[in-house]
């Protein structure tokens, strides 16, 4: 078979493809089912699956990343199966790839690569376009193989283009490199520009808004349960990263309370850094969210190392959010976390729920469809924990009740409107041209009332009287804290389940058939 030809773009649609992987003993994948996510992504590329090997190492061979009985074998698979196209799920270098295609005589793509595909096929948006153009050109830059047809600019001594031309010579390779390098100058200088604006625009949401973020693992379900709580309209797919741009909605919580909601781009296992640094502006609204909701599918065999992935990534991303604020002197504090337990009404029983709630305190076992919707073929009552999930953000936008007397002109109808609308109001004194409203509300909410320039006097109230009742069960938040029993479970655990008895009944039921 001739040599691969040079490829022009990393397109890999209707080409039949064999998945390769060397497992160290540092690697991590899901050991179900190895290739399993790689799979995914190269169906999700358009490719056809169509042989898998693997080796495992000790290290990795310096030039081809797999011992060379094992390239020969791939060579002989991919002629068995008729593969135009190998993919490694792991990076590899311009050498190692160079060298593998050289024995196999085809196309090879590692995991990076794939990934870069898939999101050039789903960048819609200019803002995506941007972030996945130089995502692409920081990855091809030190693998350029003279991917651009074009004349040089500087031929020789004896140059042929005449006067102005001649001079020591310049290597295809070395133009292409200074183009690429200009080509990113301008990519880094326009996506600057997208940040600034996206950062001035979080800070004034964040202003007069409580928000909250949605982050995890791609296709846990995040923009189904975006479109449940808001009007939102995110386009939601079982697939791979269907969605790369970031979308706010306001979320009504009832009793005049509305928080915003922003679904963001999702994770996946060793995602490439400069993708990630690309889309910072993307994953503004996360890192810079009041909370920060991760959704996991609790049903996937993997949750373990997704649930990793998202927090790993999520603290490279707020440790470089920190170096960066302090640097530009700017006052940021890292969102409080809240793990959601996604898809629970398919589990069997409560058992992993409990396992994670032990792991996590604080989770919530949810099901982002909307209440009496259906999954498949199977009927339920859906809504399970969006209740509990509303209540946890409710008591967190108002933040601390505090019983006051708040008087302010007659002329600000508007704040007196929003007083009567975002809390609770025990007694009206008007005296001429103002009004006292003795009212029981949430600090948060009335600093965002008089961010908005309302002026007022403020008078606390110590009376005596009795602190009023939660407006929601206490929940931890994050990764720590939490009541446990002595037993060492959360003893509020089992409720979350009453809604799901019937459903979980059935299936025992079915199981013992």
């Amino acid at each position: 078979m001739p040599p691969p030809e040079e490829r022009s773009s990393i397109q890999v649609q209707s080409e039949r493809a064999v998945l390769a992987a060397v497992r160290l003993p540092h690697s991590t994948y899901d050991k179900s089912d190895p290739f399993g996510e790689l799979r995914s992504l190269t169906e999700q590329a358009g490719a056809v699956v169509v042989g898998e090997l693997t080796q495992s190492l000790q290290r990795p061979v310096s030039g081809t990343y797999m011992g060379s009985g094992k390239v020969q074998e791939l060579r002989q698979l991919c002629e068995a199966l008729d593969a135009t196209t190998v993919i490694f799920d792991h990076d590899l270098s311009p050498k190692q790839i160079a060298g593998i295609e050289e024995v196999v005589e085809r196309k090879v793509i590692d995991r990076s690569e794939l990934i870069l595909d898939i999101f050039a096929s789903r960048a819609n948006s200019a803002e995506a376009q941007l972030q996945v153009e130089l995502a692409q050109i920081e990855y091809t830059y030190p693998r350029l193989k003279a991917m651009w047809s074009h004349l040089e600019r500087i031929v020789g001594s004896g140059g042929l283009a005449g006067v102005g031309t001649r001079g020591p010579g310049e290597q295809q390779l070395e133009i292409d490199r200074r183009l690429v390098q200009a080509r990113r100058n301008d990519l880094e200088r326009e996506i600057r520009v997208v940040q600034d604006r996206k950062r001035r625009e979080v800070q004034k949401r964040k202003s007069e808004h409580f928000t909250v973020g949605l982050a995890g693992y791609t296709n846990a379900g995040k923009s189904t349960l975006f479109n449940t709580l808001t009007s939102g309209g995110a386009y939601a797919d079982n697939r791979l990263f269907a969605t790369l741009m970031t979308r706010t909605r306001q979320w009504d919580l009832g009793g005049g309370l509305p928080v915003m909601l922003s679904d963001t781009v999702g994770f996946v296992r060793d995602l490439p850094h400069n993708l990630i640094a690309a889309f910072r502006a993307t994953l503004e609204e996360a890192t810079h969210a009041d909370l920060l909701l991760i959704v996991l599918d609790v049903s996937d065999p993997a949750a373990e190392l997704q649930y990793q992935t998202v927090t790993h990534t999520l603290d490279e991303l707020l440790k470089e959010t920190a170096e960066r604020e302090k640097k530009d002197k700017q006052h940021w504090t890292p969102p409080q976390r809240v793990l959601l337990l996604n898809k629970a009404d398919r589990l069997r029983d409560n058992s992993q729920v409990l396992v994670w709630q032990a792991k996590v305190p604080g989770a919530i076992p949810i099901c982002a469809l909307p209440a009496g919707g259906t999954r498949g073929s199977d009927h339920f009552t859906a809504g399970l924990g969006q209740a509990e999930l509303a209540s946890l953000v409710r008591t967190n936008a108002q933040g601390e009740i505090r019983l006051l007397d708040l008087t302010l002109p007659l002329a600000e109808a508007k704040a007196v409107h929003l007083i009567e609308n975002r809390g609770e109001v025990l007694d009206r004194n008007y005296n001429g041209s103002e009004v006292t409203l003795r009212v029981r509300i949430g600090s948060r909410q009335l600093d965002q009332i008089r961010a908005g320039g309302t002026k007022m006097k403020i008078s606390p109230r110590d009376d005596g009287a009795a602190p009023p009742a939660p407006l929601a069960p206490e929940r931890p938040l994050g990764p720590v804290g939490g009541r446990k029993s002595q037993s060492g479970q959360d003893p509020r655990a089992g409720r979350y389940f009453r809604s799901l008895i019937g459903h979980l009944g059935r299936h025992a039921t079915l199981a013992q058939r």
